[in-house]
């Protein structure tokens, strides 16, 4: 029995496998491409973003442990085995420094703060008002382990927040959307919206002209997820027409993001190169043992993807 683990980032080899061995130390763990020996020996992999064709040459794989929070890249692999289990990287550190940037900018478009570069460019002297944080209404698209994380927090900050997810949810000092017959009431009480959806096939493209038209003139929105969730074309005219007044912009359909791209110049986009969150290679590596050994023992990984809901 073997381990793969494969990433295509660059340095996370020879970063992870020092932290998963000593975890694991009892274990064969290979590495994708140069030192994966008979492949039929691998029955787990650790994955971030699969190589064409590596899944399909692994016929007694049994299941995969995703290095990302997110694993809509592994399921859009066709090689993907859909009948092993998958679990997603929940990294304690992600969730932390997710919320961390989530609040930031909350609170960067809360206090108007996005204004005093202009002022001080025309050598103004002018304070910006802000109403008190319980009048401001932020809401968290998504409320998984991400979003409930942000959401709670914020509303500890004493803000008005709202919350949407496909699925009911309770968490304290939040009010709960569910749904696409309650997206338009969410959406219209919403003046600073984060996105932390996964992406599935009913969120693709969910930010789009129909949406933005539902939020409040001048909003903000925060994108944090994946890039597409949004429609590019339909941001550019929200912001040309002042609909959405400020996007922050961390994830993008390709990346890194073309250099023709009209975000880049795009006075009301603030970009980010996908950095609003990173999985912590020392908690991650900790985090992959426990499920390992859990799968090993019989037992479901504890953050097991639905295969059918994507996430």
């Amino acid at each position: 029995m073997a381990i793969l683990f494969m990433s295509t980032e660059e340095g996370n080899t020879e970063t992870y496998l020092p932290l998963l061995r000593g975890h694991l130390p009892e274990q064969d763990i290979r590495v994708w491409p140069d030192a994966m020996g008979d492949v039929s020996d691998i029955e787990y992999a650790i994955i971030g973003v699969p190589h064409s064709g590596i899944l399909g040459n692994l016929p007694n794989l049994k299941a995969v442990l995703s290095l990302w929070a997110g694993v809509d890249a592994l399921l859009a692999d066709p090689d993907f085995p859909h009948h092993i289990p998958l679990a997603r990287m929940v990294d304690p550190l992600l969730a932390v420094d997710m919320t961390h940037f989530a609040i930031h900018w909350a609170l960067h478009f809360h206090r108007g703060l996005h204004h005093y570069a202009g002022l001080q460019a025309r050598r103004e002297w002018l304070q910006i008002a802000y109403p008190e944080a319980s009048e401001r209404r932020v809401g968290v698209m998504g409320l998984g382990v991400l979003g409930t994380d942000a959401a709670t927090r914020l509303a500890a900050l004493g803000f008005d927040v709202a919350g949407w997810d496909a699925m009911e949810k309770s968490i304290d000092g939040v009010t709960s959307f569910v749904g696409a017959d309650q997206l338009k009431a969410f959406l219209n009480r919403t003046e600073i919206l984060i996105v932390l959806l996964p992406l599935t096939d009913e969120t693709r493209g969910i930010i789009n002209t129909e949406t933005l038209s539902m939020l409040p003139e001048s909003a903000f929105v925060i994108s944090l997820a994946r890039g597409a969730h949004i429609v590019d074309a339909d941001m550019i005219a929200a912001l040309d027409a002042g609909r959405v007044e400020r996007a922050v912009l961390d994830a993008f359909v390709s990346e890194p993001l073309p250099d023709n791209h009209p975000f880049w110049s795009h006075p009301g986009a603030i970009l980010t190169p996908h950095v609003a969150s990173k999985t912590t290679p020392r908690t991650a590596a900790a985090e992959i043992a426990i499920d390992f050994r859990r799968l090993q023992a019989g037992e479901a990984p504890r953050h097991l993807v639905d295969m059918e809901k994507g996430f």
